[in-house]
């Protein structure tokens, strides 16, 4: 579901709500944080983890215009789920600064090679950055948008409880085929059309 300015807190009122309203996504968010291995991972978008980006970014631009307003949620409406897909942050990780560089430059294309499945079905390849393109010829970015788009199929199994899985086809990266551990699974199905009724 798309956030609209009336799904939004004022300046005022966020800040006086900020600290709790923080707290409760971070909660959110530890069912949607999916390491599939070394230094890189899926960070799994709803309507809740958006709407703080919005509000965080509303907060730090002082932005309480109407336009400056429509102009954030236009550009981070499209990383909510629409109900036959899955949404996510990919994110490479590294504390020293010459090892992500060296990573970066090791793991061009990457983001291509990162995929889900539903059950028996066939893997699901991320469609990246439709946004704009985030790397180049001599390295990848260390952050992209992915969407995994499923076949109505794919969605009825995952809500019958199908078993969901991912993984990282790169050569030149450490990954192999990994079940989702049964709370990312289940904060998944939510994010699916018609799941709450199978849950």
């Amino acid at each position: 579901m798309q956030l609209k300015k009336e799904d939004l807190y004022g300046l005022e009122q966020y800040s006086v709500l900020r600290s709790s309203y923080r707290a409760r996504v971070m909660e959110h968010k530890k069912n949607r944080a999916l390491p599939l291995g070394p230094n890189a991972t899926l960070y799994f978008e709803d309507g809740l983890t958006i709407q703080y980006q919005v509000q965080e970014m509303l907060r730090i631009e002082k932005i309480f215009d109407v336009e400056g307003i429509n102009e954030e949620l236009e550009t981070y409406n499209p990383l909510i789920p629409d109900g036959d897909n899955w949404k996510a942050t990919f994110m490479i990780e590294f504390t020293d600064e010459e090892e992500r560089r060296k990573a970066l430059a090791a793991w061009i294309g990457i983001e291509k090679t990162v995929w889900m499945k539903v059950g028996h079905f066939e893997k699901v390849f991320a469609i990246c950055n439709e946004d704009l393109e985030r790397e180049n010829e001599h390295k990848t970015s260390a952050v992209h948008f992915m969407r995994f788009q499923l076949t109505n199929e794919m969605v009825a199994a995952a809500c019958d409880g199908a078993l969901i899985s991912a993984g990282i086809d790169l050569a030149a990266y450490t990954c192999h085929e990994m079940p989702l551990p049964y709370s990312i699974q289940v904060a998944l199905r939510a994010d699916l059309k018609d799941c709450s009724t199978a849950l």
